[in-house]
């Protein structure tokens, strides 16, 4: 047994180094243009797209890594950034869509919270009948991951399109009860933070929005990364009625249960490290060890907390085990080819970054001190932190740690060979137990897939589903989840070997290299095959985008 690992969470062989593979059949027709509506602005913050949340894990149960989340930075200006605008609006959203309390029974206040949306400013949304952008929001605050979903803000006007972004309840502003503090608070009170209920959610607000705008027959796009992209998935198989297509990027909709082996996720984080320097998967995967051995040592605790330049004295050493493992698997979901500070200031190719600083250290320096120079370019890139205080989860997201221990049960497991971890194997038992002690709730770890599928995908979907696009960056470790080959002509699968964790969602920079300038093409061409579908049956001509005045949704 050892020590949990944290980290932050696709799988098939990549082909070429460079290549994009976008399989498609369908070759669409025309390309619309749209933008968006709204009123009061406020300008967006960063994204994510996901944090699977680790939990509160006891005992030497492996918990599950977190999907990308927000960081606790300062707000933007007024100005906006990088030029989207919005409004923010609230929903009076109902807390639970799948039970019918008697006339006189309901405790107004708690039967109802007002659920965050923002609307996109700036016009030239083609008004009613046009297209909908539609972003499923995630295990975060919305502003974030509006700030970052630039592909959804650029391509509306192409398709006068008007952008709506819907906080996920339970997260950011959208609390039911009144606060996070009580919406927090027990077992009870969390009953209703689930993925079905997220979902009736987007479905409730967007038929009502719809409504309001008079704009019953305008079809709905659905964007979503991670998280957020299993949920644009699951929504449009769930109400198909709602929604046109969905556009899922990095969503790990197969993790679960027994569907991919439950050591991908680790190996996938190892094969990146491996893929830039042997030597640098060899260093940390003899680390882990050297660790061990120093802090259960003479003043071990100490001086592991001086090499690692850590705040205070470390009280084990697997919470420092924990710190590193957490680094490596967000350096893997975020080894983008470009400069980002999306989850941190980080370089490009940020662990061919790390790996040049753990190998390049001059003869005589210690495993743990090679450690340290390469985990400092992911804490520390800027070099502005002085010292690392451990028990400060720049990634933490509580709900999904309820979310972990009910429904989102991810098996995670570390191979004996492959991995640059010690082995480990998931113990359903002891994740139960943690979850029992945590919340006094026993995981269902069958539910998510008797609910929404799984098993069985390419038979299921082939048969059932249609326009969705699967989106994987084989980097991303979450890839050993995801959906990497086309299901039918319409549940398209695009897989990019050198692309990272829906890095076809980030905004548009000068440095983005051609394939995934491409990529991104190969989405829209899609989406645009689906309006035109849409609007071809209905009889319509493609929207062309208009100038709108005072519209508003209540």
């Amino acid at each position: 047994m050892h020590h949990v690992r944290r980290a932050p969470v696709f799988s098939q062989a990549p082909t070429h180094s460079n290549e994009l593979i976008c399989s498609t059949q369908a070759r669409r027709k025309s390309e619309a243009t749209s933008e968006h509506l709204t009123t009061t602005m406020r300008p967006l913050r960063r994204l994510a797209v996901l944090v699977l949340v680790l939990l509160p894990a006891a005992a030497w149960a492996l918990a599950p890594p977190r999907f990308p989340g927000p960081q606790p930075r300062a707000r933007p200006g007024a100005s906006g950034v990088r030029g989207y605008e919005y409004e923010t609006r609230y929903f009076r959203q109902r807390l639970d869509h799948f039970s019918f309390p008697g006339v006189g029974d309901e405790d107004e206040a708690a039967a109802f919270f007002q659920q965050r949306y923002l609307v996109g400013r700036g016009g030239g949304w083609a008004g009613p009948g046009g297209p909908i952008f539609f972003y499923c929001g995630n295990e975060g605050d919305i502003a974030w991951f509006a700030a970052n979903s630039g592909l959804v803000w650029e391509a509306a006007p192409r398709f006068a399109a008007l952008v709506v972004f819907a906080e996920h309840r339970y997260y950011g502003e959208s609390m039911p009860f009144g606060s996070k503090a009580k919406a927090y608070n027990n077992s009870k009170s969390l009953a209703y933070l689930t993925a079905e209920q997220a979902i009736a959610d987007f479905a409730v607000l967007l038929t009502d929005l719809k409504r309001n705008l008079s704009a019953e027959g305008s079809p709905v796009v659905l964007f979503g990364g991670s998280y957020g992209g299993m949920l644009a998935a699951w929504m449009r198989l769930k109400y198909p009625h709602i929604a046109v297509g969905a556009l899922a990027s990095s969503a790990p909709i197969l993790q679960f249960e027994d569907i991919v082996p439950s050591t991908i996720f680790y190996d996938l984080v190892s094969d990146d490290f491996k893929r830039e320097s042997l030597s640098c998967f060899q260093t940390i995967k003899d680390s882990w060890k050297v660790l061990d051995e120093q802090g259960n040592g003479q003043d071990g605790l100490l001086k592991l907390s001086k090499t690692f330049h850590l705040c205070q004295t470390l009280k084990a050493s697997g919470d420092l085990s924990d710190w590193l493992s957490s680094a490596y698997s967000y350096l893997a979901m975020v080894d983008y080819p470009i400069p980002s500070e999306f989850l941190m200031p980080l370089p490009a190719n940020p662990i061919q970054e790390v790996c040049r600083n753990i190998d390049s250290q001059p003869e005589g320096t210690s495993i743990l001190e090679r450690i340290y120079a390469g985990v400092n370019v992911y804490y520390n890139y800027t070099g502005t932190v002085g010292c690392f205080d451990l028990n400060d989860d720049p990634h933490g997201m509580g709900g999904w740690d309820w979310q972990a221990c009910t429904e989102m049960v991810m098996p995670m497991s570390y191979s004996e060979n492959r991995s640059m971890y010690p082995p480990y194997k998931f113990d359903y038992a002891s994740y139960a137990e943690n979850c029992i002690k945590s919340y006094g709730v026993r995981p269902r770890p069958r539910w998510i897939t008797t609910e929404f599928g799984g098993h069985n995908i390419t038979t299921v979907l082939e048969k059932f589903g249609s326009n969705i696009i699967f989106f994987n960056g084989l980097l991303d470790p979450w890839s050993g989840g995801g959906v990497l080959k086309n299901i039918s002509e319409s549940v398209i699968a695009i897989v990019a070997p050198l692309g990272a964790h829906h890095i076809d969602l980030r905004p548009a920079t000068p440095a983005d290299p051609d394939w995934l300038v491409s990529l991104r093409e190969s989405e829209l061409k899609i989406i645009s095959g689906w309006l035109s579908e849409y609007y071809g049956a209905r009889g319509g001509a493609l929207i062309q985008p208009v100038a709108v005045k005072g519209s508003s949704a209540s």
